[in-house]
């Protein structure tokens, strides 16, 4: 056999090339990693269920050049009323939060929040918020870069008591999650009150409150069912009370991704977000709610007559919310007219 110290060479110039070429691949891999930032337990079903899988399919479809870490629990500081501002000034890169974690901050988004407005599923409401979002909420939230918009399905009422009519409700002492449902509450002739959901179980527990008002997929992750054994739905649509929830990024964060990075996350944005997020609501209501009948627990739905005594009673918060959209120079009507189109077109959503 001839040797051929050219070819040698050449092959052990590419043995020792390929681990460089390796070592480069896989350092140019990841190009951003993001640091998500939100107020619940990983065991809740909003992490869980839809912001951990978001972020793993946003990893995927970037070929894992876009790394999402999520950081639960308020584990990254702070309180979640703070949230929304760690997402503009880059604390850090995303959060998931509540607008109404800030009372009269956020009013154009409220629409959705007001009394026996809201549909009673989340997807219907999610889907309802984005239209509703493109076309109002755009100077709202302006400071960061919302990925998606969404609202919860129907809130209940969680009481140490049976809740069947109005009376049932005078002074009975319950945490509220929004401004207007709290003001729909003391209309309704209960005392409430406002506390983060992280507090809500040691004040149940505690008897600092007499129950909540949150939406079934939120009851476990907080053990609603263990602190309290009566539970009060709503019948049918409007509903009592959502929440509507914002996953906003940094928005300097968000204009510095590669235009090919930042199509990914544009996918993953919007009604698609909410949608995913919308079915995560209506699935563990079904479930959660279940799980609660085999452990005995009571679960009454309002007569309709009674319901709707109940939308007559909270009719003046929808008065008084339009009075301070008109004091803040925003054409009320005509939003809560918008909000409501954006519910009927897709109260069908499946």
């Amino acid at each position: 056999m001839t040797f051929d110290r050219r070819k040698f060479l050449t092959l052990a110039g590419s043995a020792v090339a390929a681990p460089a070429v390796l070592r480069a691949t896989r350092a140019n891999a990841q190009e951003v990693t993001l640091r998500m930032h939100h107020f619940l337990p990983p065991v809740a079903n909003g992490h869980s269920k839809f912001l951990k899988p978001w972020a793993d399919k946003v990893g995927a479809e970037s070929n894992g050049r876009i790394k999402i870490d999520i950081f639960p629990s308020m584990q990254l500081g702070g309180t979640p009323p703070q949230l929304y501002d760690q997402a503009r000034d880059g604390v850090v890169d995303i959060v998931w939060t509540l607008p109404g974690n800030t009372p009269g901050r956020f009013t154009g988004i409220e629409a959705f929040e007001l009394p026996f407005v809201p549909n009673k599923r989340a997807l219907v409401n999610s889907l309802a918020l984005t239209d509703y979002a493109a076309e109002h909420l755009k100077d709202e939230f302006k400071d960061v870069h919302p990925i998606c918009f969404w609202a919860h399905d129907h809130g209940l009422i969680h009481a140490n008591k049976p809740v069947k009519t109005m009376e049932d409700l005078k002074g009975l002492k319950l945490r509220f999650p929004t401004r207007l449902a709290g003001e729909a509450l003391r209309a309704l002739g209960a005392n409430a009150i406002g506390m983060p959901i992280p507090q809500v179980p040691e004040s149940l527990a505690q008897r600092v409150i007499d129950g909540c008002v949150v939406p079934w997929e939120v009851v476990p992750s907080i053990k609603v069912q263990e602190l309290v054994k009566n539970h009060t739905e709503i019948p049918g649509s409007p509903t009592f009370y959502v929440a509507t929830f914002v996953l906003a990024m940094n928005k300097a964060k968000y204009e510095g991704l590669a235009p090919d990075l930042k199509a990914i996350i544009d996918k993953n944005s919007g009604a698609a977000a909410a949608a995913m997020a919308g079915k995560v609501w209506d699935e563990q209501a079904v479930v959660v709610s279940e799980m609660v009948k085999k452990r005995g627990n009571s679960i009454v739905t309002l007569e309709q007559a009674e319901a709707e005594r109940w939308q007559k009673a909270t009719a003046p918060v929808i008065e008084g919310w339009l009075k301070t959209a008109k004091d803040k120079g925003l054409d009320g009507e005509k939003l809560l007219a918008s909000a409501r189109a954006a519910l009927t077109k897709h109260q069908n959503a499946a």
